[in-house]
């Protein structure tokens, strides 16, 4: 189980490297506490720390919600068995899953085809030995799904197929936010051990989205964050966003 995380770890900071222009050019190595160490042209060590967006205020499910994500692990399980039956390729893959039409249980077969046959035509021409990142968005989608990120890297030997947000929606995405800086700000006198010359933290959600999604991203824009971290991002996976919060 470690192996896979920091299989997805180096996945992740590569995908992040890959989004964000400014990020410091340098030799990135795999680590613990923190995550990875750039070796910097500049003869600096820079530590970057990775965490997931935990949202401690998600509203919890009914039977009715709990019913609806047993059929989305479904026809997640089905895609990506009809999906390995043709390729190799060990794939992160995420399915954003509207709120606004369901799948019933007679069309997930129907479904996980349709989804089967994008994805392979969103990859058919991509190296399994390259790094990758493909987004399938609506309307080459099936109805009740909005979104589908798949990303690719070398390194990976365990597949990742899952629903976005599959902790749950928050109620309060800002506090979350508060709440996920604060616990690794606890961490730092560990990761500063390393002597390292700054630290990084990157918080990834897969996509932002709370119960009130209006003028989300202007509420994390302008609250002001505090952390002991140089800099603080939020990376949203499915949209490839990333907001500097510090």
């Amino acid at each position: 189980m470690q192996h896979d995380k920091k299989q997805l770890e180096i996945l992740l900071i590569q995908y992040f490297r890959e989004s964000y222009t400014d990020f410091p050019k340098g030799k990135l190595n795999p680590s613990e506490s923190p995550d990875f160490i750039i070796q910097m042209k500049n003869n600096r060590d820079l530590g970057i720390e990775l965490t997931r967006l935990n949202p401690s205020n998600a509203i919890p499910l009914d039977d009715k919600g709990f019913f609806e994500i047993e059929a989305r692990e479904r026809l997640i399980e089905r895609t990506k068995e009809l999906f390995e039956q043709t390729s190799s390729l060990k794939l992160f893959v995420k399915f954003l899953f509207s709120g606004n039409h369901k799948i019933n249980s007679e069309q997930e077969v129907m479904v996980s085809v349709q989804l089967v046959n994008e994805i392979r035509q969103a990859v058919q021409n991509k190296k399994g030995d390259a790094f990758f990142k493909e987004t399938i968005s609506k309307p080459r989608l099936p109805k009740g799904i909005e979104s589908v990120l798949i990303v690719n890297h070398p390194l990976m030997e365990t597949p990742f197929w899952e629903r976005a947000n599959n902790l749950g929606v928050s109620n309060d995405v800002v506090d979350d936010i508060k709440k996920s800086i604060h616990k690794k700000d606890e961490k730092l006198g560990l990761y500063q051990k390393r002597r390292l010359n700054y630290y990084w933290l990157i918080v990834f959600t897969d996509r932002l989205r709370g119960v009130k999604n209006y003028n989300l991203p202007n509420k994390i824009i302008n609250h002001k964050f505090e952390s002991r971290f140089q800099q603080v991002f939020l990376f949203d996976l499915i949209k490839s966003d990333i907001y500097r919060l510090i």
